[in-house]
């Protein structure tokens, strides 16, 4: 996948506020729907979110789950890897994370660190980061092969809407504890972020494994952007197994009703 960040239309936004809450809502009773045709097929989820700090991600997961039942979603939230998880293979912690069959669960960065933060910041040698781009398409095609269904997404902003969002969390006394001085030390590595990133799409953007790359200076537009492509992967996916989603009636009819 030949994607070059700074070629993204960064200007995309969603500026009818009710028109974004009714298709908002819409995206989400379809999820809801997914998610019960999962479960009933006893077909797994696995979400990745993995972009630049503070590009929305954390807002994308939370309006893609919040209508979802509970009982089978997990969210990971992944930080750097404890000491006792490095004496194990870096995947073995993700593996230990996996959803049941007719399961969801959603990764807030990923083991795609193997090959972004643990590379930039040298915590994997370069022989290490080299060879998990195969490892990581190995470990997707797996999971894939089985009862899995894998969506990859990357949500973008620039270094400038960045910026802005970062001073809207150190004034903020309700966002402060999501900004950090590591947060601040990235955008130092700006640019071996976004080559690492490039590289990543090329190694591991897969068919059975594909990125979504969705402009996100616009938290609205993102999200809807977000969820309509997943939904269409899974669709997709389904019909190619054999159990195709059944369509419903709009949301606002059924509540009607």
């Amino acid at each position: 996948m030949n994607i070059r960040l700074n070629e993204l239309l960064m200007d995309q936004r969603y500026e009818n506020k009710k028109k974004y809450n009714k298709e908002l809502k819409q995206l989400q009773y379809d999820m809801l729907n997914v998610q019960q045709h999962l479960f009933n097929e006893k077909v797994g989820l696995v979400l990745v979110f993995e972009g630049m700090d503070a590009a929305g991600k954390g807002g994308a997961i939370k309006r893609l789950s919040e209508r979802l039942d509970p009982r089978g979603l997990r969210v990971h939230p992944i930080a750097a890897p404890q000491p006792h998880e490095l004496r194990y293979h870096y995947l073995q912690r993700f593996w230990r994370k996996l959803p049941q069959h007719g399961q969801i669960s959603i990764f807030d960065r990923s083991w795609y660190g193997r090959v972004l933060v643990e590379r930039i910041e040298g915590f994997a040698t370069k022989p290490q980061w080299k060879r998990a781009y195969k490892e990581i398409n190995d470990f997707e095609k797996m999971l894939t092969d089985e009862s899995y269904i894998v969506v990859k997404c990357w949500l973008h902003i620039t270094q400038e809407e960045q910026l802005k969002r970062f001073e809207e969390r150190r004034i903020d006394p309700n966002k402060q504890w999501k900004l950090t001085d590591e947060d601040w030390r990235n955008r130092e590595k700006w640019t071996s972020y976004i080559e690492s990133a490039e590289e990543m799409f090329e190694k591991t953007n897969i068919n059975y494994a594909p990125w979504i790359v969705v402009e996100a200076n616009d938290k609205k537009y993102a999200r809807i952007v977000v969820l309509k492509r997943i939904l269409e992967h899974i669709m997709q996916v389904c019909v190619e197994k054999g159990i195709p989603v059944n369509s419903h009636d709009d949301v606002s009819q059924g509540e009607d009703a």
